[in-house]
């Protein structure tokens, strides 16, 4: 068994830079502006069109994220119906595999954090991957196939998906699960995505970093 902390990697189709000009380039035919369009203009353009909430234009540009999380973020993820969405599946992967390692991995809850292995909660935690483990590998040499095993596997095993959405969209999954009413362990992976796109994107979600983490 295999315990590890949930993270992310950014999967661009292009360079943030020309993100925000392709946004420019679409927003500025509407007004058939694309003479004003320089080197400097994608950024106060873009920041433009957030603050008049004309936000459909930031449909034009997508990107993806690969998360590796658990699966009880990963049910709440896919309720964004505008993404699109490929999951480590549990009904062919066979975890018993050289592949997986011979064994499964989970992923280490928020609320464990800075605990260590004497803590009781921890203790109970492990314990319980551990017996899932154990019958999840049981069931397999009993003979079934790894979909039917699979029921006994927690929320907090491992899975990777990639999520596919638009600028607009996205702005609306971080909005939400950056919020403090999200759930803490969707808030812990969100969160510094959020940080990153800032950076790499600044117009874009700035308005969201100041609403949900700087109140």
């Amino acid at each position: 068994m295999k315990i590890e902390q949930q993270y992310y990697n950014i999967l661009w189709h292009k360079q943030p830079k020309d993100i925000l000009l392709a946004i420019e380039q679409a927003g500025r035919t509407c007004y058939k502006s694309e003479d004003k369009i320089t080197e400097t203009s994608a950024t106060p353009f873009v920041e433009r069109l957030i603050a008049s909430g004309h936000e459909s234009v930031l449909e034009h540009q997508s990107f993806s994220v690969r998360f590796i999380t658990d699966r009880g973020v990963t049910h709440e993820l896919v309720r964004h119906r505008l993404a699109s969405f490929s999951q480590e599946s549990t009904r062919y992967c066979n975890y018993s595999k050289d592949k997986f390692g011979n064994d499964l991995t989970f992923i280490l809850p928020t609320f464990l954090y800075g605990y260590g292995s004497d803590n009781p909660s921890w203790e109970h935690w492990q314990k319980a991957m551990e017996d899932s483990e154990d019958r999840y590998f049981e069931l397999l040499e009993d003979g079934l196939t790894p979909q039917e095993a699979r029921s006994v596997l927690p929320n907090s095993l491992k899975t990777e998906i990639v999520v596919t959405a638009n600028i607009r969209e996205w702005r609306t999954i971080l909005k939400q699960r950056t919020s403090k009413k999200a759930h803490p362990q969707m808030r812990d992976l969100m969160t510094p995505l959020l940080f990153e796109l800032d950076t790499c994107l600044t117009p874009l979600f700035y308005d969201i970093v100041d609403l949900n983490l700087y109140v």
